[in-house]
């Protein structure tokens, strides 16, 4: 068992303070119980770096119910390898139990036997006929056993919410001050193991300013054609989170410097040039702007920023759905190589292009101006222009138009609202007239 390296409090820059407060909550309630509970992954690395992480992962010794059992506000998810989600509103904590990797045996079983607790799978996304990548499941196991199953060494470090202390495995600490990319074990097997790595690998060196080292280059050279093995789904949510990290130029670059995109889309490798790095550059510009991830990113906005500079048609609005229900009448389904483009990201962005010209229409009234920022899309294609339309004057006419209605409505809703009903007064019922028999 190797000795790792414990970094004390006083030789590292990562604060209590700088973690989430509901993440050290969780952490500390963990080792309050006897358990083993550290941040662990891209969390410690981005604090480590002076960066603001966007996940707070924590990995411990206690299993999946067991955190349950601690945490009112926990839900177990995942069918093959349980994990534990704390919610604390609209925020999860991801807890995850230590996990080992399998050997060669133990996948075998796994793989003759699918329902299996630790089995995994053939994609049921893979058509018939397709290559199989090589599958490996985890079972519950040690720390250093949990580093030594992730993917890159920045990746397996550890904080230690009983001691305050750093504790790293595989060397990452050396890499995070090399700022080098280096993968756990053999980069061949690694990437053969899961291609979408290669992805990762290109997109956490283009964020974080590394370089990659040398033999995980060369096994990305080799086995570059094995990314077209990965999940078409898994691959276009892997290009969205690479879009809004805030480095798509430079990632792009890479891909297409290792010929990595020629695998997923050759119209994307081949149309690589002038005209996608200045979209991807002022995407990128616009995401700076802010510390997190801003809402106005939509998938939307970040596919047509990717697609629209390499001149890939979307022709106008899609049919109307056939009113005979003959289904093969639909409009095909677009796709960017092996990418399947959601039919709703593209209507949306037909859409927000569609009102690029009426936002740049200075001869607008007043009233067509009004009714067109309570159109559903007006929002995301003022966004599309703050990115891509270059025209600082008109986004600040149309930021003002929205900043005077903003001030204005509540004051004319208050003057022109309904006075207040006044309430029906009740009638006093008449005693009854007594009739003659009654005298």
């Amino acid at each position: 068992m190797a000795n790792p390296v414990v970094v004390p409090r006083s030789e590292h820059s990562l604060s209590r303070t700088q973690i989430d407060p509901d993440a050290l909550r969780v952490l500390y309630r963990l080792h309050q119980n006897d358990y083993v509970a550290y941040l662990v992954g891209g969390s410690v690395r981005d604090l480590l770096l002076g960066l603001r992480p966007k996940d707070f992962d924590i990995g411990t010794s206690a299993h999946p119910y067991q955190v349950k059992k601690l945490f009112r506000n926990c839900w177990i998810i995942g069918r093959r390898f349980r994990l534990a989600h704390v919610r604390f509103g609209t925020k999860n904590i991801e807890v995850a139990t230590f996990r080992r990797q399998l050997s060669a045996e133990e996948i075998a079983a796994a793989n003759a036997e699918p329902i299996a607790e630790h089995a995994i799978p053939v994609d049921e996304s893979d058509p018939p006929g397709h290559s199989r990548i090589v599958h490996r499941d985890n079972s519950f196991g040690t720390p250093e056993e949990d580093a030594f199953r992730r993917d890159f060494t920045v990746n397996a470090l550890f904080y230690d919410i009983s001691t305050f202390s750093v504790i790293d495995y595989t060397g990452g600490l050396d890499d995070l001050r090399a700022k080098v990319m280096r993968c756990i074990g053999d980069p061949n097997e690694r990437f053969q193991e899961d291609p979408v790595r290669m992805l990762r690998a290109v997109s956490m060196a283009a964020r974080l300013n590394f370089s990659i080292d040398p033999p995980s280059e060369a096994a990305i050279e080799k086995h570059r054609a094995e990314i077209a093995k990965a999940s078409p789904a898994r691959l276009l949510e892997e290009l969205y989170k690479l879009l809004r990290a805030g480095a798509g130029e430079r990632a792009f670059r890479m891909l297409a410097e290792r010929r990595l995109l020629e695998p997923i889309a050759a119209q994307l490798q081949a149309r690589s040039g002038d005209a996608l790095w200045r979209s991807l550059g002022a995407l990128d510009a616009y995401r700076k702007r802010f510390e997190g991830t801003p809402e106005t990113l939509s998938n939307a906005i970040l596919l047509g920023s990717l697609i629209v500079p390499l001149g890939l048609g979307l022709g106008g609005p899609p049919p109307p759905f056939p009113r005979d229900g003959d289904r093969r009448r639909r409009e095909p389904a677009l796709a960017l190589g092996m990418l399947p483009l959601p039919r709703r990201d593209i209507d949306r962005l037909r859409q927000i292009l569609g009102l690029q010209r009426r936002l740049l229409d200075s001869n607008l009234s007043p009233r067509a101006r009004k009714a067109l920022t309570h159109r559903g899309p007006f929002q995301d294609a003022l966004t599309w222009l703050d990115i891509h339309g270059d025209t600082p004057e008109v986004l600040e006419h149309w930021r003002g138009l929205l900043g005077a209605a903003e001030t204005v409505e509540p004051e004319g809703e208050a003057a022109g609202a309904a006075p207040p009903r006044r309430r029906r007064r009740r009638r006093r019922r008449r005693p009854p007239t007594p009739s003659p028999q009654d005298s």
